[in-house]
């Protein structure tokens, strides 16, 4: 019903337009006829054409007697339109002439005037106009001959039975045109509108999740290329979403469970020393405190894990930047992970071409960015990997840490700055939020810089940091 009711419209729509042109063509027909051949003034400045000018001349013409003359208003108006005037008596012969040319004939049949009033023009560019003036009885004729390029005068000489044969053939003609361009409008609007419901329809199934993809053909090729684009676009975000989703929710399992497990420790050494029957031994005191710490220590990881996370997702993370030793920052760092008792006979390295390499840097955040890239390695890799951190300045600051570990296979290698993600090499002794790589790589696009990561299964991973 809609497409009937648009075609019909177009339908409408040329069928007026052709209306409005024929109306127009028809009314500038008629002025041009009424001005040409009636005479009829429909503008102001059409009350002195040359044809009202010479009817009203004969205000001009002074009869005093049998002598004639004209006014010096008339003659002035004659000069202004570059005129002559010659004026007859009821035989044609000349009584009075002013500025007439010379040759001109002093006497004229009446046929002779006809003629040159209707075909003929004097010198080939004086057009020459007829007026008349009765005076007690007297007859005079004056024919006034304007020198003008512009002024032009045609007659018009038909019968009425070969206009009424012309107007029915001219209807005929119309009318075929006015049904050629109904079915022209017909076959093209059809032929637009068409695409134009499929677009519609495939808009609506996006809006409600349902992917659209159609053939790019005719006028509106582009706009289908377009669409189906955008379909695909949808389409695969829709699948990324559900993957985060999956990913997202089989890590909130996974952290639950590691949550629980050190609050279950926590739990029971607090009702075993809660517990007024049990005699705890000091060494044993301070053996379950130290549990208690270590998962407490733990615990606290995760959430500030979780809450540096959504604060960096969220662009809410103010850096507090100063400038920095970074060939320091980076040994301190190196030399805190050695001290620690779990790392402590680990193989580290850290290399750096130059004593002093300054950058403006959030110091507390490079440094836990740093950390949980050499972290990663550590954990993910067996107890004899070897770890080289170096620092080096070329046309730009480059961190570089690279191991000779068990490497990262591609599939997981493109989910490795994921959030949620969890490689699935990771001890049970090193389980973590989770959000490790995906905190680092947000704090180094804080600073304006890129991390990229190559590995190879077997013998390494290579992690170059670019500030």
């Amino acid at each position: 019903m809609k497409w009937k009711l648009t075609v019909r419209y177009l339908i409408s729509v040329v069928f007026v337009v052709v209306f409005i042109i024929f109306v127009n063509l028809f009314l500038m027909l008629a002025f041009f006829m009424a001005r040409s051949v009636l005479n009829i003034p429909f503008f102001q400045e059409e009350e002195h054409s040359p044809e009202q000018f010479t009817r009203q001349f004969q205000e001009q013409i002074v009869v005093s007697g049998d002598a004639l003359t004209i006014a010096d208003a008339g003659k002035e108006e004659l000069s202004s339109r570059n005129a002559w005037i010659q004026i007859l008596d009821e035989t044609g012969k000349e009584l009075f002439s002013y500025r007439a040319p010379e040759g001109l004939k002093k006497s004229y049949t009446p046929s002779e005037i006809v003629q040159m009033y209707k075909y003929k023009e004097v010198n080939g560019e004086t057009t020459v106009f007829v007026g008349d003036k009765k005076v007690d009885g007297r007859a005079y004729s004056y024919l006034i001959g304007m020198e003008n390029r512009n002024i032009n005068r045609y007659f018009i000489l038909y019968d009425n039975q070969s206009l009424f044969g012309m107007v029915k053939v001219g209807g005929i003609v119309l009318v075929i045109d006015i049904l050629i361009t109904l079915l022209i409008g017909y076959f093209l609007s059809k032929r637009l509108t068409k695409p134009l419901y499929t677009l519609i329809d495939g808009i609506k199934r996006l809006a409600s999740n349902e992917y659209f993809h159609a053939r790019p053909a005719g006028v509106f090729k582009q706009v289908f290329s377009n669409i189906n684009h955008l379909s695909n676009q949808l389409k695969a975000n829709e699948l990324e979403r559900k993957k985060l989703d999956r990913m997202k929710e089989e890590w909130v399992t996974n952290i639950s469970h590691d949550i629980k497990t050190p609050l279950a420790s926590i739990r029971g050494f607090a009702e075993m020393m809660k517990d007024p029957d049990y005699r705890f031994t000091e060494d044993e005191i301070r053996e379950y405190a130290d549990i208690i710490e270590k998962k407490s220590l733990y615990i606290k990881e995760v959430i500030e894990d979780l809450s540096l996370t959504t604060r960096l997702k969220n662009k809410e993370l103010t850096l507090n930047k100063k400038a920095t030793n970074l060939v320091v920052l980076l040994r301190d760092i190196v030399i805190d992970i050695v001290n620690d008792p779990k790392y402590a006979k680990r193989h580290i390295e850290f290399h750096a071409n130059q004593e002093s390499i300054p950058a403006e840097v959030d110091e507390i955040l490079a440094r836990r960015a740093i950390h949980n890239l050499i972290y990663n390695a550590l954990v993910h890799n067996d107890a004899n990997v070897k770890i080289d951190v170096r620092i080096e300045k070329t046309d730009r600051i480059h961190i570089v840490i690279q191991d000779n570990g068990k490497g990262i296979r591609k599939e997981e290698l493109d989910k490795i700055f994921d959030r949620y993600y969890r490689g699935t090499n990771t001890g049970d002794a090193h389980k973590g939020s989770g959000l490790g790589m995906a905190i680092a790589k947000d704090i180094i696009q804080e600073h304006g810089g890129e991390i990229t990561i190559h590995s190879e299964v077997g013998r390494g991973t290579t992690i170059d940091i670019g500030l």
